[in-house]
């Protein structure tokens, strides 16, 4: 897929993180960028930074985790841009959750809002001939013998949407539409980058980080390739840091082995 004047939508991009660097990366290539957060000032500040480059991006203060939100991201999109060809469902936020509370909101906000951005997603590439969706995981959602989060919720949501990436796999055949997931491990986003700084090289060994963190800029170019590349479709694809990032193989079964 060319971007060049395809519309594409970037949820959470308001923040210093993937979603800002997402959105800037695919207006470089000349999409037309529409940039939604619930953080106002941080969204209009990633609109600044496109438009100041020559791209053209306006913002949509929605937050996913509502359904009513969720169609007025939609309706914008259309009536600013004409339509939506990509969709990016990075809009995530794990604050405040609890290992047993917190659990609706983040069914809301990383499962059902994703959901319903798709249904939307589809409806209207169906009528533009096709399109491309991104999901995004996280790595601790993966497997039973790695380290997961501290968030059953929000690992349980992650992993919601790897499953739904590949079951859509069966909509590029059906109605030239995309869907991809990316499973990065730790990303130097402002959050994640602060604790990392704040742990020397031993600390880092000890708990568990990893010695280097994966960039904003190169999470971007990871989500154009499975935005562009026509080739991918229902495919995940994993990044554990200090690691090349890799597909997951079509038909694996989901287990390193069985006891």
């Amino acid at each position: 897929m060319k971007l060049k004047d395809k519309v594409t939508i970037v949820t959470g991009a308001g923040g210093g993180g993937t979603g800002r660097a997402t959105a800037h990366r695919f207006a470089h290539e000349g999409a037309l960028v529409v940039v939604n957060d619930v953080n106002e000032a941080g969204g209009r500040q990633t609109v600044a930074l496109i438009e100041s480059s020559g791209g053209r991006a306006a913002f949509c203060r929605a937050d996913v985790g509502k359904e009513s939100d969720v169609n007025a991201l939609f309706a914008f999109a259309q009536s600013t841009f004409g339509g939506v060809d990509v969709l990016v469902n990075n809009a995530s936020s794990p604050d405040g959750l609890g290992r047993l509370t917190g659990w609706i909101e983040c069914m809301q906000l990383e499962v059902l809002g994703p959901m319903r951005a798709i249904l939307a997603a589809i409806e209207i590439m169906r009528r533009r001939g096709g399109g491309a969706i991104v999901n995004i995981g996280s790595t601790s959602a993966l497997g039973h013998g790695r380290k997961h989060s501290s968030w059953p919720s929000y690992d349980a949501a992650k992993m919601a949407m790897m499953r739904l990436t590949t079951t859509l796999g069966v909509l590029r055949d059906e109605d030239k539409i995309r869907v991809n997931c990316l499973v990065p491990n730790w990303i130097a986003s402002p959050g994640p980058k602060e604790y990392w700084e704040s742990l020397t090289p031993e600390q880092r060994k000890e708990r568990g980080v990893p010695a280097a963190l994966i960039s904003p800029d190169e999470i971007a170019d990871a989500i154009h390739r499975l935005a562009t590349d026509e080739t991918l479709f229902g495919r995940i694809m994993v990044w554990w840091n200090g690691e090349p990032p890799r597909l997951i193989p079509v038909g694996d079964p989901g287990y390193e082995r069985l006891e």
